[in-house]
């Protein structure tokens, strides 16, 4: 009963296969090769236009070189103040932009405002005394697994267009937002006015690979230098491009994506009907944040289920976390309500 993370689980077994096949023979190096070629040609036909897409090993790598490009060493990035790059990146966005300053906002349900965002910005409007603003970051889904709907998105680019920044989206669970939302991939990014999308993968079935994509070509700039520089050219990068040429053949990403949020649905409606148990959040992607007694969190765990605490225990309450992924047996969740069920009555 793992529900800390999707990053708990593997791979699906076609990407596993998919490996193997890239293990034959020889190839160019350095994302050379044909299957890497392939990977941005398919992209460019899932997000219906033209773009350039960089393979990297993970998150932190695409959102930290993704912002390394749009920002300049004394810009300002706006973020949600629990944004992954934020929180949970050790300063990789600063270190690999030398020295973007991150300016973190809140923002209910884990989203951004233009408002919020236009609140801030005067600090950052007094010339040289203050860092310049540079991009806007979002999250899809967010770190609360909420969706940015395409009309938030626009809002948000329009707001950042107008004041001569670029905007930036945090994929990790795009697919989860996407199959949520009902819209295709190009209706959440570049028709909203994203700029670059940090497209995610390990999350969502493969072992490690995500992709930086640019939709305007001219961002590209210095990219590939900074990804030489900062250590994410693989010599072998075949084997991440395999991943992704797998995750995205015959719509995978899609139904991986399906699943899992249909898993957290199932494990949302069946807290939602235990006394005493809140589910305040919309469960919009893989996500389920369930307020409970601390009592019952203590013996769920007792029982073997692992998940994170999301706030400290206050009046005999707390929040946990519980992410779904495409590989979490569905006895596991049948098996964590029926032990929550049991002892929502003892508590």
């Amino acid at each position: 009963m793992n529900f800390a993370s999707d990053n708990a689980y593997g791979a699906v077994p076609e990407i596993l296969a998919a490996l193997s096949r890239a293990n034959d023979g020889a190839a160019a190096p350095y994302g050379e090769d044909s299957l890497t070629a392939r990977v941005e040609a398919r992209l460019s036909e899932v997000f219906e236009r033209d773009l350039a897409a960089f393979p990297v090993i993970s998150g932190t790598a695409a959102n930290a070189l993704a912002l390394a490009a749009i920002s300049p060493p004394y810009g300002a990035i706006f973020c949600h103040e629990e944004s992954h790059i934020a929180v949970d990146e050790c300063g990789a966005p600063e270190f690999f932009s030398g020295g973007a300053k991150l300016v973190p906002l809140e923002g209910g349900g884990g989203k951004l405002t233009p408002q919020t965002i236009a609140d801030a910005l005067p600090v950052y409007r007094r010339g040289v005394h203050s860092a310049l603003p540079a991009a806007i970051s979002i999250t899809q889904a967010t770190e609360l697994g909420t969706a940015y709907r395409p009309g938030e998105i626009s809002a948000l680019a329009e707001l950042a267009h107008r004041g001569g920044m670029a905007l930036h989206m945090d994929g990790a669970r795009f697919a989860n937002a996407v199959v949520h939302l009902g819209c295709t991939p190009a209706e959440l990014t570049w028709k909203c006015g994203v700029d670059v999308l940090s497209f995610g993968a390990s999350k969502n079935g493969a072992l490690c690979a995500e992709a930086v994509i640019f939709f305007n070509r001219d961002l590209v700039r210095d990219f590939e230098y900074r990804r030489k520089r900062g250590g994410h050219l693989l010599s072998k990068m075949r084997f991440v491009s395999a991943q992704l040429d797998a995750y995205l053949a015959e719509d995978r990403w899609l139904d991986n994506a399906r699943l899992a949020n249909a898993l957290a649905q199932r494990i949302a409606d069946g807290l939602a009907r235990i006394p005493g148990v809140k589910i305040d959040i919309p469960v919009e992607a893989n996500e389920v944040f369930a307020d409970v007694l601390a009592e019952l969190a203590a013996r769920l765990r007792d029982e073997g289920a692992v998940f994170y605490d999301w706030t400290t225990p206050a009046n005999g309450r707390l929040v946990i976390r519980l992410v779904l992924s495409c590989l979490t047996p569905a006895d596991a969740v049948d098996g964590f309500l029926t032990v929550a069920r049991d002892h929502s009555v003892a508590v």
